[in-house]
């Protein structure tokens, strides 16, 4: 461990052990430099798949007019766009992110405009959200919660958030139960995705930590056990292309 961070508390950034303070920081680097290819890299990475996984979320939270979303880390605003789409025009949409670049292009997409009466746009901390108690039907955050300092804390302020009855729903990269897949993909992830960074993002380095991060997140169960330790019920997750994603969701009731 570095020797600089044995008087504080520790964490991972990839497979880097860094102090908690300096995470948040160097996160918000990655995706300052990103920013702009964001949406091409994931399409590149998962070879689209992304889309697929994003329309099973949308079909599991079911989006119902009047409904109002929280989509933390919510980037360039793909799942809020989505749920609007679907959801009707009295529903109302709030895209939270620590990284104002990304929301920058979130603002740029022509969804943005066409639903720019329902859309509100903020730079904020999933571990410290902006939002009185009770406040949100849905709470949505993709392929942003392995990124988090501390991702109970994460969970406890989607917990707070949500309004009675509503339901929090995590699409993230996860596990794969086949030691030979896990195999495969590895080999995937670590020698082809962070030259893809390289050739069409510039940045092999914030790619690397990306691939890193996945390794580092916690396997669907332990997820699971996080959020149902936040209070969350009907606690459940289904894995997605055989566990290289999942989705969670949880009930508060």
């Amino acid at each position: 461990m570095n020797e600089n961070i044995t008087d504080s508390k520790a964490t991972h950034f990839g497979f880097e052990t860094v102090a908690e303070s300096e995470k948040a920081s160097k996160v918000h680097g990655v995706f300052s430099s990103v920013a702009s290819k964001y949406d091409i890299m994931n399409d590149v990475m998962s070879m689209g798949i992304h889309r697929l996984w994003k329309n099973e979320l949308m079909r599991m939270l079911a989006p119902q007019d009047g409904q109002s979303l929280l989509d933390v880390a919510g980037g360039t605003g793909d799942i809020a766009f989505r749920f609007l789409d679907k959801a009707g025009s009295k529903a109302k949409a709030t895209v939270l992110d620590m990284t104002e670049p990304m929301l920058i292009e979130g603002q740029k997409r022509a969804e943005s405009e066409a639903f720019a009466n329902q859309l509100n746009w903020v730079v904020g901390d999933a571990m410290d959200l902006p939002f009185e108690d009770n406040s949100f039907d849905r709470y949505t955050i993709s392929f942003g919660i392995r990124n988090v300092t501390r991702i109970e804390d994460a969970i406890s302020e989607a917990f707070r958030v949500l309004k009675f009855g509503g339901r929090m729903t995590i699409l993230e990269f996860s596990q794969l139960p086949d030691e030979n897949l896990q195999w495969l993909y590895d080999r995937y992830s670590f020698n082809v995705i962070p030259n893809m960074g390289q050739l069409i993002a510039g940045d092999r380095d914030s790619y690397q930590y990306l691939v890193e991060s996945i390794r580092k997140f916690p396997p669907q169960e332990k997820l699971a056990g996080m959020m149902r330790h936040a209070g969350f019920e009907k606690v459940s997750f289904k894995n997605l292309s055989f566990g290289i994603a999942a989705i969670h969701t949880g009930w508060k009731l």
